[in-house]
């Protein structure tokens, strides 16, 4: 566990590096969620029914984890990125763990989201959005987001390391932008029709999504709910402990096997 420790923290340091070098990168994926917020929040705000609520503080939450779940797609062209290059191959030659690498990855993507969630939060609070709830129930709504952005780093950190190409990971990566779209991140999904708001309720999106909303007082548990939306907490915890469960393992003995 100590050689774990050292040799992740090394990676953890290279990630960092490799982001302080791409600061474009880094200013668009901490761009765009604002961006979107400002967009979806005034042009589309007044099209959008949310009983009770306002629809940016609706929203806030939802594009939280919408921006989430991109960590599929930033921790799969990443891990591509690397392979494609060659440089996994000469990781695996070093006498380090054959976790450490998709750790470091891993951590260091959760240490730019939390940085990036601050002025994001600041813009939804200019935009009108509030904490209704409780500083402990906030405090717990950030921990499951991060909890679930570092579930699907993994995700998609194994899927780099399948796919082995940056291009190809690129194009899979674009696909997981309709993940948001089918889940309750944007929209209610009460009024979805009967198989669509099934799908969208057992999407993990919308059990993180619902869950913040609850935690910072937003919006109310939808009645009728599937049971990941009905139990928010603890079907996002579920659902993250799942996507753990599967991707770590999984990512781990992909990079030590490699193309075997």
């Amino acid at each position: 566990m100590s050689m774990l420790a050292y040799d992740g923290t090394a990676m953890l340091g290279r990630q960092l590096l490799r982001l302080r070098n791409n600061p474009g990168l880094l200013i668009l994926t901490q761009t765009m969620p604002i961006s979107m917020l400002l967009f979806f929040g005034y042009v589309f705000g007044s099209a959008v029914a949310v009983p009770g609520e306002e629809y940016r503080s609706f929203l806030v939450p939802g594009l939280l984890v919408a921006t989430a779940s991109g960590g599929i797609m930033a921790g799969m062209f990443q891990a591509a990125q690397d392979t494609h290059r060659g440089v996994t191959n000469r990781f695996r030659t070093l006498p380090m763990s054959r976790a450490a690498v998709p750790l470091g990855q891993a951590a260091a993507d959760l240490v730019a989201t939390a940085l990036g969630t601050v002025p994001f939060l600041l813009v939804g609070l200019a935009v009108g959005w509030r904490v209704e709830g409780s500083p402990l129930e906030a405090v717990g709504a950030l921990a499951l987001l991060m909890l679930f952005r570092f579930a699907c780093t993994w995700a998609g950190i194994y899927l780099g390391l399948l796919t082995r190409n940056e291009e190809a990971a690129g194009q899979l990566g674009g696909a997981t932008f309709l993940l948001p779209l089918l889940s309750s991140a944007y929209i209610p999904t009460g009024g979805l029709p009967g198989w669509l708001r099934t799908v969208a309720e057992w999407n993990p999106i919308s059990a993180v999504a619902t869950a913040l909303r609850d935690l910072f007082g937003n919006a109310p548990v939808p009645d009728g709910a599937a049971w990941p939306v009905a139990h928010p907490v603890a079907g996002s915890v579920l659902w993250c402990a799942v996507l753990l469960g599967v991707f770590v393992p999984l990512a781990v003995r992909q990079y030590a096997h490699g193309e075997r």
